[in-house]
């Protein structure tokens, strides 16, 4: 008996079952390895893997969700979903992920487009840029090495997290703001610095104390200065929108003969989620001398 032909009425060889699937012996190998589609028996001699003709429709489903370069980890969900239903809605998930990412991508690629084509004056245009002067403020903070992927969830759940704190540190006192010591990027993790103004530095200081003074967590006090800003909406906070906010902010500050004084940062002053895409919710700014 050679490998191509049918065990009995149920087994189908590899090269058999490959055929009726219309894939590869090497795909359905790969498969296996991967541990999306098993053989049902595997010949302990001759090493044959052998398939039953009702997984003909689970291997023609891999191969058609890794044409939409589904992740591994998602196939595998797809697949030991408990029905239909629960398999489509799993599958509507990635592609809604597909479609923001690509999103993303087609408003990075407009926004490269322009700066290679001169026209980044035009972009800077659109902002208008000003000053304002800063007291001193008491801060308790969160600093994270984080991915721009990661950001925006961990910016939301590190400022909730001290808005709450500052509840026994003597109320908020100004808008809190998130700092970036160094970029964020897909390849860069900053790190990024949550900031919450508060009122009582005593509390303060007892409050970290209390969290056992983890790394992650401080009090520090932030001395009067003076910030370069503009004031961007909701959805110009979004990647690569909020690129373009900083660049004008950074081209503007020479033109007036100053200097950055440290690193930048985005100052939240508005409800995020009541605000609508095209409120003012946030200022990008830099300190200046």
């Amino acid at each position: 008996m050679t490998e191509d032909e049918a065990v009995d009425d149920e087994l189908l060889t590899i090269g058999a079952f490959a055929a009726r699937a219309r894939l590869s012996a090497k795909a359905l190998r790969l498969y296996d390895r991967l541990g999306l589609l098993a053989p049902t028996h595997v010949d302990e001699v001759s090493g044959y893997r052998y398939y039953r003709a009702d997984q003909i429709e689970r291997a023609r489903l891999v191969a058609l969700l890794r044409q939409l370069d589904m992740p591994l980890a998602r196939i595998a969900e797809v697949l030991e979903a408990p029905d239909g239903a629960a398999a489509a809605a799993r599958l509507d998930a990635y592609w809604a992920d597909v479609e923001a990412r690509v999103a993303g991508q087609r408003t990075l690629a407009e926004y490269l487009r322009g700066r290679l084509s001169g026209r980044s004056s035009e972009m800077y245009g659109k902002f208008v840029v000003e000053t304002v002067d800063v007291p001193e403020q008491v801060l308790i903070t969160e600093t994270r090495h984080v991915l721009a992927s990661e950001l925006p969830a961990w910016i939301g759940a590190s400022l909730g997290r001290l808005e709450k704190a500052a509840e026994e540190c003597g109320g908020i006192t100004a808008a809190p703001f998130v700092v970036y010591h160094s970029d964020v990027s897909m390849e860069s993790d900053g790190p990024a610095e949550s900031c919450v103004p508060v009122a009582d530095e005593a509390a303060a200081r007892e409050w970290v104390e209390k969290r056992g003074r983890t790394g992650e967590t401080k009090v520090r006090v932030e001395p009067a200065q003076r910030l370069a800003y503009t004031r961007i909406t909701k959805a110009q906070v979004a990647h690569p929108q909020i690129l373009a906010a900083f660049e004008a902010v950074e081209t503007w500050i020479p033109q007036q003969g100053l200097w950055q004084a440290g690193p930048c940062r985005e100052v939240y002053f508005a409800d995020w989620d009541a605000a609508g895409s095209e409120d003012p919710v946030c200022d990008v700014a830099f300190p200046v001398k």
